[in-house]
């Protein structure tokens, strides 16, 4: 097996490709040991005690070492703990029960409360930030979330790779916004949830 490496915007960050899906459907952001206690993969990952984000996604993992670590030393560790979980064909997730996870509601995880009367303009978003820039994100390592869209502001939440990214506030601003303002005229910001 072999596995590619690419370079992200985010010099912190590196996207391994296993050249088989990672996650069936969605991504999952562990930005916490606590957290990557639900998954063995992403556990290991942050035993290695140089890192403080794995993100899954749909064909890759992306790593983000701690402030101060070289890649040079931490690559071939992650590279060889991606390699015996594929290999191994280990599940992704800690078996358990449902019973200790709390999954937010829709309306828990928005940063503003929507109005019905923006729906039209809601699935507009919606539909670009799907088609347009989860794509070109997900190139780079990382995904977006909606966070919500209120009085002519988008605010959405950069995860993975692009989330503490040099260049992420340039890609809100410049990029998406700029996609959003030109194909849903409502729009007049993009800020960071």
């Amino acid at each position: 097996m072999f596995i590619e490496t690419e370079t992200t915007p985010n010099p912190a960050s590196l996207k391994f490709l296993p050249g088989q899906q990672v996650m069936g459907q969605g991504t999952r952001e562990f930005a916490t040991p606590e957290a990557a206690e639900a998954s063995p993969l992403a556990q290991a990952i942050f035993d290695t005690g140089e890192v403080v984000n794995v993100f899954f996604g749909s064909d890759f993992v992306s790593v983000t070492a701690a402030p101060g670590v070289g890649w040079t030393d931490l690559k071939p560790q992650v590279l060889a703990i991606l390699l015996d979980h594929f290999v191994s064909q280990a599940p992704l997730f800690a078996p358990g029960t449902a019973g200790g996870i709390a999954v937010p509601s829709e309306d828990e995880s928005m940063i503003v409360e929507e109005r019905d009367e923006d729906s039209d303009i809601i699935a507009q978003i919606n539909e670009l930030l799907e088609t347009r820039v989860r794509p070109a994100v997900a190139g780079d390592g990382g995904d977006i979330q909606y966070r919500g869209y209120r009085d002519g502001v988008v605010h959405l939440q950069m995860q993975g790779a692009c989330s503490g990214c040099p260049s992420s506030t340039a890609t809100l601003k410049h990029g998406i916004e700029g996609l959003l303002k030109h194909y849903v005229p409502e729009v007049v910001e993009v800020r960071a949830a």
